[in-house]
């Protein structure tokens, strides 16, 4: 039973990258079809693997089983889940059928969901070097789950293939500027923030705007979500305090 309880943070794991997969094969199998359905379906496993991401951290806390091995499984599997899986879908998603006929567009956007894919990486390899040396309330740039989140929302809300240039590089904009802020410097509140009456305001508000947008909440979110964090971030550049600005570590 012992060795079985060490086991439960693994297997939570292991069912994320299932979902991680599971959005891969539905995206190239859909690749030459282009049907919405499928290719939302390809994002929303994506949302459920960052759900059972959440999930392994919880459980290895609550039965007292971290160990290295978990955090080293757990970090491999992000790079599948959330830059691999993500780069994917949207390579897939926005250039295979648009680019046909189209050969420098395609690599374009193939080259634009690797950066994507590469900064991610480098993220998580930042983080994993980085615990202990940076005031735990914020990320230093944009979680990778954050990120592939943030690119998923776009199939979830317009699950239709891509039918124009502008499209396209719009979308390879986002691939690089979502890449870019996961490797940059700029703080993003994590979940360790103090909770507070304004925390449990927030969540009814985004449960509202759930309901009203449905499929369109995500990428609404994100939108806001990226927003507010850089102008916090400005604000603390110019001396702002009224939020705490993060804690600087000395080497």
């Amino acid at each position: 039973m012992a060795r079985a309880k060490f086991a439960l943070p693994s297997s939570v794991t292991l069912l994320s990258i299932a979902c991680g997969f599971g959005s891969i094969v539905l995206s190239v199998d859909n690749a030459h079809i282009g049907d919405p359905a499928g290719f939302r379906m390809a994002a929303i496993l994506l949302v459920l693997a960052g759900i059972f991401d959440a999930l392994d951290g919880f459980v290895a806390r609550a039965t007292g089983t971290s160990s290295e091995f978990g955090m080293q499984l757990d970090s491999i599997a992000d790079v599948m889940n959330f830059g691999c899986a993500p780069g994917l879908l949207l390579y897939c998603y926005g250039f295979v059928q648009l680019g046909q006929g189209q050969p420098t567009l395609l690599r374009m956007g193939g080259v634009a969901c690797f950066i994507f894919l590469a900064c991610g990486a480098l993220r998580l390899a930042r983080f994993n070097v980085s615990v202990g040396r940076t005031d735990p309330r914020y990320f230093v740039g944009m979680p990778i789950t954050a990120g592939a989140a943030c690119v998923a929302s776009v199939v979830i809300a317009w699950p239709a293939p891509l039918t124009t240039n502008l499209q396209a590089y719009l979308l390879m904009a986002l691939m690089v500027a979502v890449g870019t802020l996961m490797v940059s410097t700029v703080r993003f509140p994590s979940s360790k923030q103090p909770k507070s009456t304004l925390l449990w305001v927030a969540l009814a508000v985004n449960l509202a705007l759930l309901a009203w947008l449905q499929t369109r909440y995500f990428a609404f979110f994100f939108v806001v979500y990226v927003s507010v964090t850089l102008l916090l971030n400005i604000a603390w550049q110019q001396g702002w305090r009224r939020v705490p600005a993060p804690v600087v570590y000395e080497d």
